[in-house]
Formats: structure tokens, sequence, C-alpha cells
């Protein structure tokens, strides 16, 4: 897919949809609510953690609700909460509660790691969560120990059950797959959830290079698929536009959606249609950059919700046309 290209004569609008200057309309908001983590995934932070945003530089629920209600007057209609890990932050069920009720959002959804969902389930159900995605990478127990550094399989299984329990269907299953460390997975990872194919969606996320080195662990989704149509019958499903970056497929044989995100090998920048929202309030409008000012100066600088709008376009109106190799940050500091 190539890059888009500068729409000729377009203007910054001022008002309208959420608009960059190659023509792509924004309406889906990825939001990291902490960049703390419970897990600490080898391909996503070091052993030790990371040097933790101190608590006064969060964004407090009331800014986030601020900040989500300004980009759903610009068009803004899927939220998805991310971090981190958004279950470890306190009361985040009330943040559930404030963005499910923005008017124009229509889609709340969030990505966890599943290992506390089970007990927050319920709840956040009823404050309108409505999908969940869940990270995992492995179904060995061993091996998700050892790449989660201390994780255990069983609890993120009883979380997708709880949150199928409680209506939050499908089901959106993520493995980052890495060479030598996981890629052995893929094919029982698809084969243990055959039985819930209207439930349970599998996806094989590209592992992003953030260093040359990381360049050798990599396993394109060409490959992957490859492997699976050597067990199976694969049929490309329609691209939903608007729906994210994913690509899906379904298997004939057992009715089952798998579906491949590939930033590197099959990018999808030509219809990008995302922006990030880091828990200092830093917006990110590409992975592959470093992100813009902090909103939460902005805000706290006491400007009002038109000032923040035009910020908000302002800042958007710099997006490049994709990415270009190796990416900016540590995941769990980005928001995924």
């Amino acid at each position: 897919m190539s890059l888009p290209e500068r729409v000729v004569g377009l203007q910054r609008p001022t008002s309208g949809p959420l608009l960059d200057p190659f023509g792509r309309v924004h309406t889906y908001a990825r939001i990291s609510v902490t960049d703390r983590c419970n897990y600490r995934c080898t391909y996503c932070m070091p052993a030790a953690g990371l040097d933790w945003m101190p608590r006064a530089h969060l964004l407090t629920y009331e800014e986030i609700a601020r900040i989500v209600a300004a980009l759903a007057s610009m068009g803004v209609r899927r939220v998805r909460l991310t971090g981190g890990e958004p279950t470890i932050r306190r009361d985040i069920v009330q943040l559930v509660e404030k963005i499910a009720a923005t008017p124009g959002i229509e889609d709340l959804s969030m990505t966890t790691n599943g290992h506390l969902f089970a007990k927050h389930a319920r709840a956040l159900a009823d404050a309108g969560l409505q999908r969940i995605n869940v990270s995992i990478d492995t179904l060995d127990r061993d091996a998700f120990r050892r790449i989660t550094r201390g994780g255990d399989v069983e609890r993120v299984l009883g979380g997708i059950d709880a949150a199928l329990a409680v209506g939050m269907g499908p089901v959106k299953l993520n493995t980052v797959v890495i060479r030598g460390q996981n890629d052995d997975q893929i094919e029982p990872l698809v084969a243990h959830f055959a039985d819930r194919p209207e439930q349970i969606v599998v996806r094989f996320i590209e592992f992003m290079p953030f260093t040359a080195v990381d360049r050798l662990r990599h396993v394109p989704a060409a490959e992957i698929r490859e492997r699976l149509q050597q067990l199976y019958t694969l049929t490309p499903v329609p691209v939903v536009v608007g729906g994210g970056p994913g690509v899906t497929w379904r298997i004939e044989e057992t009715g089952q959606r798998v579906g491949f995100i590939s930033p590197i090998t099959e990018h999808f920048c030509e219809r990008c249609n995302r922006v990030r929202l880091q828990a200092d309030g830093h917006l990110r409008t590409c992975l592959s950059r470093e992100a813009l000012p902090s909103l939460r100066e902005v805000l706290r600088g006491g400007a009002d919700d038109a000032e923040l709008e035009q910020v908000i376009r302002e800042r958007l109106w710099g997006k490049v046309a994709g990415h270009v190799g190796t990416f900016a940050g540590a995941m769990t500091s980005v928001g995924g």
C-alpha cells in the first residue's frame, strides 16, 4: 500500500471533521490511561520497568473526558482505552462511565492483558465498556510466564471468559509474533479457540522493531498466513472503512476469523484514521514520531473548549504520511 499524498489546496479546517493534510478523516482515538503495567513483557519494557510518570503528570479523568468531548465534537466516534495496563489505574470504571456518556461516542473498548479483568468485567460492562482486546502471546504456561516475566496465562483465559459472560463479544486476541520466542504458537492459538468462532477473533501482530537488532526477530504477516494456509482454507473478509488497521480472513473449515496487523510489511498508513493520547497528555499522531507537546498544559493553562479544539486541529495538521521503519518510544508509554 502506498503512502498518501498531500491534498493540493487543502487548508487546515477550523470546523467540521478532524482532517490532516492528506485528507484522512480521524474518527478513532486510542487513549492511554497509565504507563504502568503489572506485566513486564520482553518486547515492551525492561525487566525492571521504566521511570514511571509522576502521578501529577497524568491526565485526570476529568481532563481525559474534556479531550474526548473535544474529539467527539470533531467526529471521533470510537475510543479505545489502553496503557500500560488500564485496569490497574484506580477507579477506571469512573472514566468508562464518563466516556460512554459523551455525546457522539458510539464505540468504547479497551486493550488489556486480562490479568485483572475478571474482577472488573461486570462493573466495566455496566459502565458502558462494549468490547475488549486481550494480549496473549502463547498458551504455554512456562513460555507465557517467561515472555511476560511473571504473568499467569490461566488468569488471562479467565478474563476472556468473564468478558464473554457479561456480553463483551467478540473478544479479539492480540498475539505479537516474535521469531524464536513464540512463533511456534501460531497454529496452537488458532486451534485452541476453534470451538468459539463467533466469540473470539485471533489476531497476529507483526513485531515492531525499535532497534536494528529487532529486525531479525520480525515475522512478516505473509509468512504467518502461508503457514495457516497449509492447514486451512483462508478467505479474505472485505475491509471495513474506519474499522482499524487489521485485515481479517475467514477460516472456511471452522468459521473462525483471524486477523493480521502488519505495520511493517503491509502498512496501513494510507487509511490511518486514529490519534493516540498518551497518559501525560502528549498527542501522538504516528507511532514512528515523537509525541507532540502535552494537551495537559493547554488544559491546565485555562484553555476553553473552543481553544482546545483548535490546538488539536493544529497538531493533527502536522501528521506525516506514514512511518518509515523503526518506531519511537517504549510501547507501554506510547499507548500501543
